[in-house]
């Protein structure tokens, strides 16, 4: 069925910031603007040891788990260093199709009736639309009745 595949995992933190000294900047004279002083960080990869590097898959036998403990600790220890107005560990999610490989993509409800995409009159809102064995496995699994072609042949 659908396959979620997290990457780019980061910490994105917020610093109220209302002098230079407040972001560590204590030699250089300015001010600052707007106040607040959003970031983005990304972990070390879980395969570079300084000395030697490697795929993530060989260092780790689960790189999403230990990518995101990773980024926890980062942001605890940011936040034991400095105050932060906001701090959290984010991700990008990739949603493909187990049988085709192409990206996730499901009806809506409107989408869902016989007038706009779906299928039949049986579809349904969540229902795959990126192949056929999807559909067929989405339909299976939740006892909705299998789809029915022109010429009588079963989906």
């Amino acid at each position: 069925m659908k396959i979620t595949t997290r990457s780019d995992f980061r910490v994105e933190v917020t610093f109220k910031a209302r002098t230079l000294a407040d972001i560590g900047l204590t030699d250089v004279q300015g001010q600052i603007i707007n106040g607040d002083l959003s970031i983005r960080i990304a972990p070390q990869r879980l395969g570079d040891f300084g000395f030697m590097s490697m795929s993530d898959s060989m260092a780790s036998s689960d790189p999403e788990r230990d990518y995101e403990e990773r980024c926890k600790e980062l942001l605890a220890e940011i936040r034991r260093q400095r105050p932060c107005a906001t701090g959290q560990v984010t991700w990008t999610e990739t949603h493909t199709c187990s049988h085709c490989g192409y990206g996730w993509e499901v009806l809506t409800a409107e989408q869902a009736s016989p007038d706009e995409f779906g299928q039949d009159e049986h579809s349904v809102e969540g229902e795959p639309v990126c192949c056929e064995k999807a559909i067929v496995e989405f339909r299976a699994e939740r006892g909705i009745p299998a789809l029915v072609v022109e010429g009588g042949a079963v989906r």
